[in-house]
């Protein structure tokens, strides 16, 4: 079943996380003039249920991080070559690439090069686009030069400009290189099956593990079903971490939290990001939808549905690094970072699909259908909510019912002090967590940037709210207006 939801078919499940958000924000603005006591009391109800959310959350973050360190100690090649597998596994990476150098493209070419897995048994795509078509030609030149005789293929694509029916971006230009790619295979490996290929689409900056490809091998041949899943690996945003602004590294951090605490709880877990999946998958599917903006979370629903809810996401404990959002001078960082977190947050525009494909296919559980289309809602909902809430919202009641003499609105201020306070051991575990997944420090890089490191995490309450709780009320009342937001490129560039 390939559902091809449109924007606009379903506009009350468009603006239904747009209204849930204003309605919260407006009827809190109101009854703090109104009835201020029930706002104080929903306001620290709100923060005693958020600060245990905090705190429940640091425990997985724990879990996965300990996932983290041992998972990174094993010779997984090692513990390949003593796996009887069914399958003689071969890896095609899809690197989408638009305006980026060489140079980027090179160390993306080299990490999988010095990959642990053979060589012969991974295919190359570079996916470029017609618009950027003159740079493309010259960089696949260079990559040929470099790279073509090292795996068992190098393919490039060019993906047209203004095909109907499609938003400029990564999601088309995957599409077509899907399509492309089932000619070229047939063509020049007919003996390789469906089922023998693994496929990872990856971000043209995508620095691999060396063990990525062994330990994503060895979870393919020893996982049930292993072509009913996708494969998450630790996104981590540090390729270029150490010369990247405050605000832009805690934003990186913070998403790679986020996904530990996934990849912790399974049975929540989307793709993200860069990720693996099985090419038989991609077939049955259609391949990426070239109509929107978040494929990378998009495919693993469209999978989830055509094969009616038989389908689940693997964690795979081995990081993969990409960069973090960069510009020419710090003002240009820092709009590239709301840039990056409103496209993450415009995965919003996946619940209207939920909603059109659930009610079409009756043998997915009901239960699986409540449970996603809850968690997308609240998971939206209190990314756009809680940190104007906790930090805006929850002090205005105070405000203005200053001197009356009810007990609790004298005692609101110390009991949301003391939970603010408490809730630090959860930014104390980030600081000291991001510490030990930081790259080695570069040369050019002063010493005293340890020290940074870890005093910038005193800025989390303005990065919560300006590049948290913003650009996803941005992405949901865009989505309730219908002002579809279109892909822009996040800027890739790096210091030598």
């Amino acid at each position: 079943m390939a559902l091809t939801y449109q924007y606009g078919q379903l506009r009350f499940w468009e603006m239904f996380p747009g209204l849930l958000v204003w309605g919260t924000f407006s009827l809190a603005m109101i009854l703090s003039f109104v009835q201020p006591l029930w706002v104080i009391v929903f306001i620290i109800v709100f923060d005693l249920l958020w600060l245990f959310r905090v705190l429940y959350f640091n425990v997985f973050i724990l879990i996965a991080w300990f996932r983290y360190r041992q998972t990174l100690r094993v010779d997984w090649q090692k513990k390949l070559d003593q796996t009887v597998c069914a399958y003689r596994v071969y890896h095609m990476i899809f690197l989408p690439t638009f305006q980026e150098e060489y140079p980027i493209i090179r160390a993306t070419l080299q990490s999988l090069k010095e990959n642990t897995y053979q060589n012969d048994r991974m295919v190359i795509v570079l996916c470029g686009e017609e618009a950027d078509a003159q740079r493309f030609a010259r960089v696949c030149a260079q990559a040929q030069g470099e790279f073509g005789e090292v795996f068992m293929g190098l393919y490039t694509t060019l993906h047209p400009k203004g095909l109907k029916g499609e938003i400029p971006g990564k999601g088309s230009n995957l599409n077509w290189a899907g399509h492309e790619m089932v000619r070229r295979l047939q063509a020049d490996f007919p003996e390789i099956s469906d089922r023998q290929v693994v496929v990872s689409a990856f971000d043209v900056d995508t620095i691999a593990h060396p063990q990525y490809f062994s330990y994503l091998t060895y979870l393919y041949c020893t996982s049930k079903d292993p072509e009913r899943s996708s494969y998450q690996p630790v996104a981590l945003f540090s390729n270029n971490i150490w010369t990247a602004s405050a605000p832009v590294r805690i934003g990186a951090f913070g998403t790679t939290f986020w996904l530990f605490g996934e990849l912790a709880r399974p049975h929540r877990l989307w793709t993200f990001s860069s990720h693996s999946m099985p090419w038989k998958m991609l077939k049955d599917v259609g391949f990426w939808q070239k109509d929107i903006v978040s494929e990378d979370s998009r495919i693993f629903m469209q999978a989830f549905l055509h094969y009616h809810g038989d389908y689940r996401v693997t964690p795979l404990f081995l990081p993969v690094s990409m960069d973090a959002v960069t510009g020419r001078n710090y003002l240009e960082s820092l709009k590239g970072l709301y840039a990056q977190m409103r496209r993450w947050a415009w995965g919003v525009e996946h619940l209207p699909y939920l909603i059109d494909g659930f009610r079409r296919d009756p043998a997915i559980p009901l239960r699986l259908k409540i449970k996603y289309v809850f968690n997308h809602i609240e998971g939206m909902y209190t990314w756009a909510t809680a940190p104007l809430v906790m930090f805006v919202f929850g002090w205005l009641p105070l405000f203005i019912a200053k001197g009356q003499t009810n007990a609790i609105v004298q005692a609101a201020p110390f009991t949301l002090e003391q939970v603010m306070q408490y809730a630090l051991i959860g930014v104390l575990v980030s600081a000291v967590v991001a510490l030990t997944l930081l790259p080695r420090r570069p040369d050019r890089v002063g010493r005293h940037t340890w020290l940074v490191m870890a005093l910038q995490w005193v800025l989390l309450p303005v990065t919560f709210i300006v590049f948290g709780s913003l650009p996803a009320i941005d992405a949901q009342t865009r989505l309730m207006l219908g002002k579809y937001l279109e892909f822009k490129v996040t800027k890739k560039e790096r210091g030598t």
